[in-house]
């Protein structure tokens, strides 16, 4: 039980140490991380629609 306490009193130590982000920070970066998986989803759909079309072409053929 021991062992447990003291890494729970280490753990909040090292978070006394962290630098948190800002709000403002915070906002920013996550509209870039949104607006970047819309991107790469859409883009990705759009590799699929193409791949999935072409390999239909493929298997009609035989």
């Amino acid at each position: 039980m021991g062992k447990a306490i003291q890494f729970f009193k280490d753990a909040y130590f090292e978070l006394t140490k962290v630098t948190w982000l800002s709000r403002k920070e915070v906002v920013s970066t996550t509209i870039v991380v949104v607006v970047f998986v819309i991107i790469m989803s859409i883009f990705v759909g759009f590799v699929d629609m193409i791949l999935s079309g072409t390999l239909g072409v493929i298997l009609n053929l035989r």
